[in-house]
């Protein structure tokens, strides 16, 4: 990616990798297409230890460690990571554990479970991945487990893809490796020169690998790379292994990119391990209590940091205030930036969320489903691709099966997506706020942000001091860009409207979210939220009759049998609902990451108004400890959790959930890389 082009539309297809074929022979899972077992059939799990757990000396050097990274090539069944989780935690889970694997030929989930049950002695462990194992979109998934303190990211992509992403992930710093492709004669892809001279170049000093095989070609390339490897004994009819550690970590490899998406102090900057202390003050401060600024607290506080949340009204009162919000992806056929986020916070919100109601943390909500009205895919439709090779995310239905899932007996045909459903965006917020580590100030009024010294003051409508904070995330919607300093962002406020009708007659046999061109959900206390009205350059908040009348119409045109349960013309001006606005950006990407200092990072990256592809290597200036989370949209609840942990991963120096490339297209800094290629700044 060049400067010039922060969020290209790739104009690719966007298609799921491609499942493993699995065969089985003498209770042991193999590969059809690289004729080789998942695991050893004299004792898979006791092989994993005795190559993985012990080639990398683990558990003992979990202990003392601020965060141990490992990252495996090959995730296949999963064993290695479900051996490691549980040497974990019988070590008491000593450390937060990130288990980076790739995976070019994911099993099905069914294929997943099948191979699982071979190991009854990990059920529990088992049990809490399927919950949660994803979709074969391409790309990275960030799951939580053992309740956020094992971080697994799965790369959905070919080994060299997932490479280039690594390379590109800030503050990476990889401690071991299980190095657990195929077998290198079936299948050399796994085990090629790239791959080590990368292991070296990812590595944190004295970093460690093991790995089944003994093949010479491999052990020279590990030496080439700069490890030191020693030949061992091996499992079961395996004589040798190979172990070793990086003797001396090469030269930085010469930065290709302009990373102008990472703030100067931090690149090329100290290793990941000399920032696993920050922020320095140890406390974080989040102007906003809305569903960006909530999650947002959710995800540090998850990691130990404390926060306060400062807010000028209550939980949930602005944007984040309907009573019901759909669970909301646009299905595309092609790979853009915004595709891809989308399908990616998706998949991470349908996670989010369902471990919330698992917990009982939610109770105003429910993954029911999601039908998004349309026409029949024809038979040149690219959408039929895309649909085949993402199994489980969404399925075409036909107009007789749109009405057995969603109880409407006029519906028509259209996408449903299985995992998706409605939200209480206000019991959303109140379920990430649960951690004690989270205080939460509100009814402060219209709050300002102000630099002294090494911290950020928040003052309250009174011009009081309300609390400081060296670092600061502003989630406030429309007005954060004010209080950000950040007028250049030029945010859109869009006026929505939502209204509230009684559940009665045909209202009340809607089982699933059904999306037209508003969205109608199943019943919450009686009633259902419909809407929402879209309205550029409206300033107005007020509830309007003529408002809910739209959102009558406009349902009743996409659903004519439900006409009769909705309300007479004569009684809008009585109903309830909700009038806010929502804030966009004019890429329709959410703005999420560090804020700029627009004068000076316009002079760091000036030659880009003469050669908008030139690499400029070196990071931008940015104002410090700032980050700003807004322009979620409509779409609040589908892109806010993702958002969070994309944010909270940056401010506490971890590798981040999304690779580099998609990561940019949300941070602020877009706009003025833009504004210079295109001389306006």
């Amino acid at each position: 990616m060049t400067a010039s082009d922060p969020a290209p539309d790739r104009g690719v297809a966007l298609l799921g990798r491609r499942p493993a074929t699995l065969l089985w022979r003498d209770e042991v899972p193999w590969s059809d297409q690289f004729e080789d077992g998942y695991f050893s059939a004299a004792g898979g799990a006791r092989e994993s230890h005795h190559v993985f757990l012990a080639g990398n000396a683990l558990p003992a050097r979990w202990i003392g460690c601020p965060r141990f990274t490992i990252v495996e090539t090959g995730f296949g069944t999963g064993l290695n990571l479900l051996t490691t989780w549980r040497a974990w935690q019988e070590q008491g889970a000593p450390c937060p554990l990130h288990f980076i694997s790739i995976e070019a030929y994911p099993l099905s989930p069914n294929d997943l479970r099948s191979a699982l049950a071979s190991w009854p002695e990990f059920d529990r462990l088992s049990a809490a991945l399927l919950d949660q194992y994803p979709a074969p979109l391409p790309g990275l998934h960030r799951l939580h487990l053992a309740e956020g303190r094992l971080t697994l990211d799965l790369l959905l992509l070919p080994l060299a893809e997932a490479l280039q992403a690594l390379q590109r992930m800030p503050d990476l710093g990889v401690d071991a490796w299980y190095l657990d492709g195929f077998a290198p004669a079936r299948n050399p892809e796994m085990w090629t020169a790239e791959l080590f001279q990368s292991m070296a170049e990812l590595s944190n000093p004295a970093a460690s690998f093991a790995t089944f095989t003994a093949a010479s070609a491999v052990r020279r390339g590990l030496q080439d790379a700069g490890f030191t490897v020693e030949k061992t004994p091996g499992y079961g009819r395996k004589r040798h292994m190979l172990r070793g550690n990086l003797a001396a970590p090469p030269a930085p490899a010469r930065q290709e990119d302009t990373p102008w998406q990472l703030p100067a102090h931090r690149y090329p900057g100290a290793a990941a391990g000399d920032l696993r202390g920050c922020p320095e003050t140890g406390e974080i401060a989040i102007i906003g209590a809305g569903l960006a600024g909530a999650t947002t607290a959710e995800a540090l506080a998850r990691r130990g940091y404390p926060v306060t949340l400062y807010e000028q009204g209550d939980v949930a009162s602005a944007a984040s205030g309907n009573s019901q919000g759909a669970l909301y992806t646009r299905l595309s056929h092609q790979a853009s930036d915004l595709s891809l986020f989308s399908l990616h916070s998706f998949c991470y919100a349908t996670r989010y969320y369902r471990k919330l109601l698992a917990a009982g943390l939610l109770d105003d909500g429910e993954l029911c489903g999601l039908l998004q009205l349309r026409d029949p895919l024809s038979e040149s439709d690219p959408l039929r691709a895309t649909l085949a090779s993402l199994p489980g995310l969404a399925r075409m239905l036909s107009a007789s099966e749109a009405r057995e899932v969603s109880g409407i007996s006029d519906s028509g045909p259209g996408l449903y997506f299985p995992d998706s459903g409605w939200m209480n965006p206000a019991a959303v917020c109140r379920a990430a706020l649960t951690d004690p580590g989270i205080a939460l100030r509100t009814g402060l009024g219209p709050l300002s942000l102000a630099r002294d010294g090494e911290h950020w003051i928040i003052r309250d409508e009174h011009g009081q001091t309300a609390g400081s904070a060296s670092v600061v995330i502003v989630a406030c919607g429309i007005h954060s860009a004010r209080l950000a300093g950040a007028d250049w962002l030029a945010l859109q406020a869009v006026r929505g409207q939502t209204t509230e009708v009684a559940s009665r007659q045909a209202l009340a046999q809607v089982r699933t979210v059904v999306c037209h061109e508003g969205y109608l959900p199943p019943a919450r206390a009686g009633r259902h939220c419909i809407g929402a009205t879209f309205d550029l350059r409206d300033p107005g908040s007020d509830l309007r009759p003529a408002d809910h009348q739209r959102n009558i119409d406009q349902l009743a045109s996409a659903l004519p049998s439900l006409a009769p349960a909705l309300p007479a013309a004569a009684d809008a001006a009585a109903l309830p609902g909700h009038a806010s606005h929502r804030c966009a950006s004019r890429d329709y990407l959410p703005v999420v990451g560090p804020v700029p200092d627009a004068g000076h990072f316009s002079e760091d990256f000036a030659d880009l108004r003469r050669n908008a592809r030139q690499s400029i290597p070196r990071a931008g200036s940015y104002l410090p400890g700032l980050y700003i989370n807004t322009c979620h949209g409509s779409r609040g609840l589908t892109s806010t959790p993702l958002a969070a942990e994309l944010l909270a991963a940056q401010i506490c120096a971890e590798p981040w959930p999304l690779p580099a490339a998609l990561a940019q297209s949300l941070a602020p800094g877009r706009f003025l890389i833009r504004d210079l290629v295109r001389g306006r700044r």
